[in-house]
């Protein structure tokens, strides 16, 4: 069976979780949709195996405890795992992503991030939960091929207590919902290109993530997104820290931006990988650039114009034309005098 196919077979085993309604069981199959999906972003499959104890511990017959036990009792009795199958690797993170989305408990510290690291991959890994002492690149599909310059060893440790510490700092109160989102793709997308760990850093920082949104009060949050699109995340990490301006490919966190909004806000961006690669030009990025252009064109006519007039004559969110305006503010088309209420636009022509 192919990878695609298997993924959606294993899926779709906990819908039937999510229809019937019951609270408790629906909750569950929620983080067991999560944590499988989650092992995408290294190509990881989970085993049939996992799939039946997961569905055990959503019925209420087994604890997450005694699922982390039969899967390691399992694999002592099975010796499946060659350099090419990491089906071991797959189904003993995905029991632990459960058991940490699961538990009502959070820290916003470095400490934190490292612990969950640990929790994650310790047996698999031996430097879980260690920050790395020596350089990498990964060459990505995103980028053809390049790497995104991460974290030097030397610097690890210091640099990611700072941007910690940064984040501490920063007040969201007076934000709108589309600047607060933009504000969390900025820190996310830093802390990933950190990259403190050898390996797994995608799952470990997803799974803070969630945890800080939590923290933050997005306690309703669809982590299907996580299921359904995780590669989607971690390509559009990979986006957000790259750029050639000798081929004039610039650093952008839009595609975090999208997957973020339509976590948070209910959004409804297309996620697709293809639409992420460096090289991708196609009808969809004509047609983002139409739709600023006739967002500049209503600004051009009207300088008094606001968002939400923006928003009701295009037929778009008032999300994406923020997001649209911002886009033309940061080309240096446009430019705000004066406060948002009482301002008005200056157009700059080039």
């Amino acid at each position: 069976m192919r990878k695609k196919e298997y993924n959606k077979k294993g899926m779709n085993s906990f819908e039937e979780y999510l229809r019937q309604g019951e609270p408790n069981r629906a909750e569950k199959a929620k983080v067991w949709k999560t944590a499988i999906g989650l092992q995408q972003v290294d190509g990881l499959k989970p085993s049939e195996y996992l799939i039946a104890t997961a569905k055990q511990n959503i019925e209420g017959d087994i604890t997450i405890e005694e699922v982390k036990k039969r899967i390691d009792s399992y694999y002592k009795q099975h010796t499946t795992q060659t350099d090419n199958n990491r089906t071991e690797e797959a189904d003993k993170v995905s029991a632990r992503i459960a058991e940490i989305l699961s538990e009502q408990t959070f820290t916003f510290s470095p400490a934190e991030y490292i612990t969950i690291h640990r929790r994650l991959f310790q047996g698999t890994y031996k430097f879980a939960g260690k920050i790395r002492d020596y350089n990498i690149t990964k060459q990505e599909w995103v980028l053809n091929g390049e790497t995104v310059l991460y974290g030097s060893a030397d610097s690890l440790k210091s640099t990611l207590e700072y941007d910690f510490e940064q984040e501490k700092k920063f007040k969201y109160k007076g934000l709108s919902q589309q600047e607060i989102i933009e504000h969390i793709a900025h820190f996310i997308s830093y802390l990933w290109q950190i990259h403190i760990f050898g390996e797994g850093n995608t799952r470990a920082t997803a799974i803070f993530l969630i945890k800080y949104l939590r923290k933050l009060g997005f306690k309703e949050v669809n982590n299907d997104l996580f299921a359904k699109h995780s590669w989607y995340f971690r390509n559009a990490l990979v986006r957000a820290n790259y750029e050639d301006l000798s081929k004039e490919i610039h650093k952008t966190e839009s595609y975090l931006i999208y997957f973020l909004s339509n976590l948070l806000l209910k959004e409804n961006y297309s996620l697709k990988n293809r639409e992420i690669h460096i090289h991708y030009t196609d009808t969809v990025k004509t047609l983002n650039d139409t739709v600023n252009d006739t967002v500049f064109s209503l600004i051009k006519q009207n300088n008094n114009i606001r968002a939400n007039e923006i928003s009701e004559r295009l037929k778009l969110s008032i999300s994406t034309v923020k997001r649209k305006i911002k886009e033309l503010k940061e080309q240096g088309i446009i430019e705000r005098i004066g406060s948002d209420k009482t301002g008005c636009w200056k157009v700059i022509e080039k």
